[in-house]
């Protein structure tokens, strides 16, 4: 069984790697987690002794079929935790992560299949992300950014990639909640900001460093 250390690299690992399970470097993770490269060198020798990892010295690292599903087992205790919290405990979108973040290294799968259950299957967090399966499998989510919709196009808002609290309290202010309807009115050439309507209500405007972290949907 893996340390909370260790987990918390292995989904670190991931979450880099991509949607291609590219290397991840060195250097890379240890900007990530705030850490001198010799510390976390050493923790990717403990990682790779245990088979979790392929890793070589001045070389990327990455996932073992073994450190994958125990990957995905952390994302996806993590998610369901953030479902409950929202859908049960009343708690915003914004307040569940750092919290999920103790959560999901109660490792018991018993008690994480249960809550599954408990929470009917739901597909994907508060935040729009997938939700593992229990067999570890990642579904795919296929969304397009707000950035790039042309002027005119109706489009749901299904999540974000971006979950700074900050950045989830300017939407939830704004009416930016995943299932909302949005229209794209008007982007400006000049810095891509845009204006659009949000669920008919009046026009607002938001940026493009907005726009690029809110992940959308055609309408139907």
């Amino acid at each position: 069984m893996a340390s909370l250390t260790e987990e918390n690299y292995l989904k670190l690992i991931y979450h880099l790697s991509g949607p291609g399970y590219e290397e991840v470097s060195t250097n890379a993770l240890a900007e990530q987690t705030q850490t001198k490269a010799a510390s976390v060198t050493d923790m990717l020798r403990k990682l790779a002794e245990k088979n979790l990892i392929h890793y070589k010295k001045y070389q990327g690292v990455r996932l073992t079929e073994e450190g994958q599903q125990e990957a995905l087992k952390v994302i996806r205790r993590h998610r369901l935790w953030e479902v409950f919290m929202v859908e049960k405990l009343g708690f915003r979108w914004d307040e569940v992560h750092p919290i999920a973040e103790e959560l999901e290294h109660i490792a018991s799968e018993e008690l994480i299949n249960r809550l599954d259950a408990f929470l009917d299957f739901p597909e994907s967090d508060p935040h729009g992300d997938p939700i593992p399966t229990a067999s570890g499998r990642m579904p795919s989510a296929e969304y397009e950014k707000l950035a790039e919709v042309p002027v005119h196009q109706e489009v749901i808002m299904m999540g974000v990639s971006e979950h700074t609290a900050p950045f989830l309290q300017f939407l939830s202010k704004s009416g930016l909640i995943p299932g909302s309807l949005v229209q794209v009115l008007e982007v400006n050439e000049f810095d891509r900001s845009m204006t659009i309507q949000v669920n008919e209500a009046h026009p607002s405007f938001v940026s493009y460093e907005v726009a690029r972290n809110i992940l959308v949907q055609t309408k139907g």
